[in-house]
């Protein structure tokens, strides 16, 4: 699946008062913005318009719409995943000054990287319009500097000039040959409300089980809407051994939140599970999904940035090597251990 991650860099031109968590007012705005943009037939619905199959607003925050041959084959899937995430910066700051900075992400799935001119030109436009509450009668107004790409400056507001992206990252599920099949420590942490449901309820626990099951549900539907298709995958095998892993530390907690839906008039509750939890097991054979889903967030509201999660090996069995750190040099014993290079 190609995938694209975009760092757009903002300048504040005036005081802005921003939410804690900004990712639902930018999609928002973002929204309103895009539909300006390319909206032809503004009269009229997306259901009456004769080009709601090459729409570029549809594509992006309307795929339901679109017909999806592959979508056949998967008869669970009741919603085509959002082709985008947006990740807001993790700061709870809330207010700002004129010629403050503000930067955030923007993830692109599958053909829709194709169409990024077109966030270019809407997210310049976010910043005509404003965000967040008013201030004496204005939102906050920003420019946006410059767009980059793996560290690749593909837009500078200065040239008003687009380069063409040089890479555009390829995501798959391919296996780490690196790892070993040993039982170890897998630190899981949710930077971001994770909302999930079971049974058609909100989950307010992660066994490994839950989680697998979710990362399946994710990869599958990324993959048969914006990739090569549904991949070939033996389900019941996977979730089967996903009872073996244990839950070693549980530090998750339910975070409440709420955003006002414009569209529906009224505030929706966005609650789901950040903190961290600890698993132990032969966890080599989840690794791919979890690499995969910690970069293409999990669970449901993706588009507003939730669902962010972040991974690391904490520690292993005597078998392999001693434990490993992200934040300390490594010793002469784990530099000789392939499975340590995560």
């Amino acid at each position: 699946m190609l995938f694209g991650k975009y760092r757009f860099s903002s300048c504040f031109q005036n005081q802005a008062l921003l939410p804690p968590y900004k990712g639902s007012t930018f999609r928002g705005v973002f929204g309103h913005a895009l539909k300006n943009i390319v909206c032809t037939f503004t009269n009229r619905t997306c259901d009456q318009c004769l080009l709601v199959q090459q729409c570029v607003y549809v594509k992006i925050f309307e795929p339901r719409r679109l017909k999806i041959p592959a979508m056949a084959t998967m008869k669970q899937m009741t919603s085509v995943p959002s082709p985008f995430v947006i990740e807001p910066p993790m700061t709870q700051q809330t207010h700002y000054q004129k010629n403050d900075s503000f930067d955030f992400d923007l993830l692109l799935f599958g053909k829709i990287n194709e169409n990024f001119p077109y966030f270019i030109y809407a997210f310049d436009q976010m910043g005509t319009i404003g965000v967040g509450k008013y201030i004496d009668g204005q939102r906050g107004q920003f420019i946006l500097n410059e767009v980059s790409c793996q560290d690749q400056i593909i837009y500078a507001s200065k040239k008003e000039r687009l380069h063409d992206i040089e890479h555009i990252e390829i995501l798959n599920l391919e296996p780490d040959l690196d790892l070993c099949h040993h039982t170890f420590l897998l630190k899981l942490t949710l930077e971001t409300p994770l909302r999930f449901k079971i049974d058609r309820r909100l989950s307010t626990t992660l066994t490994f089980e839950q989680l697998v099951r979710a990362m399946l549900r994710r990869v599958s539907f990324l993959l048969t809407c914006y990739g090569s298709g549904n991949p070939n995958l033996d389900y019941k095998r996977i979730i089967q051994k996903a009872l073996s892993i244990k839950t070693i530390d549980n530090q998750l907690q339910w975070k409440n939140w709420s955003r006002y839906s414009a569209r529906q008039d009224r505030k929706m509750d966005m609650g789901g599970l950040i903190g961290s939890i600890t698993y132990e097991g032969e966890l080599s054979e989840f690794i791919p999904f979890i690499k995969f889903c910690s970069t293409v967030h999990l669970g449901k509201q993706t588009a507003f940035g939730l669902g962010k999660m972040s991974w690391e090996v904490i520690a292993r069995d005597k078998k392999t090597c001693s434990n490993p750190s992200r934040n300390n040099e490594p010793t002469q014993q784990q530099k000789k251990c392939h499975s340590c290079q995560l």
